[in-house]
């Protein structure tokens, strides 16, 4: 598979998650604000949490050891049931907590008991989440992109059209609700597209647990719930601070240029996770590792370079078009955002040799580091900028991480002997 054909259908992915996002963005700008904007940011952050742990954190694993696999249907049969006593019992066990701490979480998380029943029917409705994330890790394993095309689609668009109507209807408790039942909806379709594959079988989920891979799942078990316990905990800290000491519509402002960031670099993040991780886990060389990463450099940089561009010209139009004019204080957080995003991009080609070579605790500690100096850099750059100071943070911490994986790698990157 190659990364040109992956990104065509990483394209089709992209640009169905961008307009549906995007329309989903708009809707709720419309009818809720930057305040709810920011309320919405918030849940969002805390349901990659939940949702992650929900499986027990196995998706990088199952993704890379299905490439590894490839083929040995006797390892994959093990690896499969494995990981689905792993998903289903995670799950059960985050959904009795959410149950039990739905009134607790949701004054703790959102500031108000009002939420409590979205997160009751998150509690039960996480298993089929859990259950639909260990098909779709199990299809980009295979490298069957193009039913991972189709589901990661339908995914979209059931998630925009509970958002519209559940918005229309009830406000921001509907952007929570829509956010909640679509990731269970969609489980419904990816089990119709993977039962219809012609490897597809029950006795692939039958076979008895296996310490020894369950052991080796941990391991990325780890680096994952490392990174979900970072990045949004500490994109929640942020948005905190800004509430308490600028107020509830910055946090809206900051929510909304990240929307955008997300939405255009989705063709970029979707190539590299359904291309990269299969494809370095497969390498066995210092060479052919050099080679891919320069092939992907040479395909990828200059794209989003070119998305930066664009977007920071086209700004002004941007948020006319996806929010109302009640955010156009966000234009002043464009230019280092999109900075960030060149950087982080440019460094994320070489740190996902770390995933497709279970460094864990080299994974670890960059994760842990990094995001305490963003944190640190964020509190300091917004007490001297202002709300523009969380994307000067958010850029020289991405620049930093460049930097450090090309030391770190640069033996492998700069150096021609194995």
């Amino acid at each position: 598979m190659k990364l040109i054909k992956t990104t065509f259908f990483a394209a089709i992915i992209t640009f169905i998650r961008i307009a549906s996002g995007f329309i989903a963005v708009k809707a709720v700008a419309m009818f809720t604000g930057p305040a709810g904007v920011a309320i919405i940011g918030q849940f969002t952050n805390f349901m990659t949490i939940i949702l992650t742990v929900s499986n027990g954190a196995i998706n990088t694993g199952v993704v890379k050891y299905t490439a590894e696999f490839k083929g040995s249907e006797y390892k994959l049969k093990k690896l499969f049931s494995t990981a689905l006593r792993i998903s289903i019992s995670c799950s059960l066990f985050i959904g009795v907590i959410l149950l039990g701490l739905s009134k607790y979480l949701s004054e703790l998380i959102l500031k108000s008991p009002i939420y409590t029943n979205a997160i009751t029917v998150l509690g039960l409705t996480i298993i089929f989440y859990s259950l639909n994330t260990l098909l779709i890790s199990i299809l980009n394993g295979k490298e069957q992109i193009k039913k991972y095309t189709v589901v990661n689609s339908a995914s979209s668009v059931i998630g925009l059209l509970f958002t519209v109507v559940l918005v229309f209807f009830y406000k921001i408790q509907g952007a929570l609700y829509s956010i909640v039942l679509s990731q269970s909806v969609i489980f419904f379709v990816t089990l119709f597209f993977v039962a219809k594959s012609n490897w597809f079988s029950w006795s692939y989920f039958k076979r008895p647990f296996d310490i020894s891979l369950a052991k080796k799942l941990g391991g990325y078990s780890i680096m994952t719930l490392v990174s979900v316990f970072t990045a949004p905990v500490v994109q929640m800290v942020l948005r905190d601070m800004v509430i308490t000491k600028i107020g509830v519509d910055s946090a809206g402002y900051w929510q909304g240029v990240m929307r955008v960031s997300d939405g255009y670099l989705l063709l970029i993040t979707t190539a590299l996770s359904t291309y990269y991780l299969p494809r370095l886990s497969s390498l066995k060389t210092n060479k052919d590792l050099r080679k891919e990463i320069f092939y992907g450099y040479k395909i990828i940089l200059p794209t989003v370079l070119f998305g930066c561009i664009m977007i920071f010209f086209l700004r002004f139009l941007i948020i006319k078009i996806l929010y109302t004019p009640d955010f156009m204080e966000m234009e002043k957080l464009f230019f280092f955002q999109l900075v960030g995003d060149f950087f982080k991009i440019a460094a994320w080609i070489i740190a996902y040799l770390m995933l497709a070579k279970a460094m864990t605790k080299l994974f670890i500690i960059t994760e842990i580091v990094f995001s305490l100096i963003y944190l640190i850099l964020g509190y300091i750059c917004v007490d001297l900028f202002g709300l523009s100071g969380l994307t000067i943070a958010f850029a020289i911490n991405y620049f930093i991480y460049f930097v450090y994986m090309v030391f770190n790698f640069r033996e492998l990157i700069f150096y021609k002997n194995e």
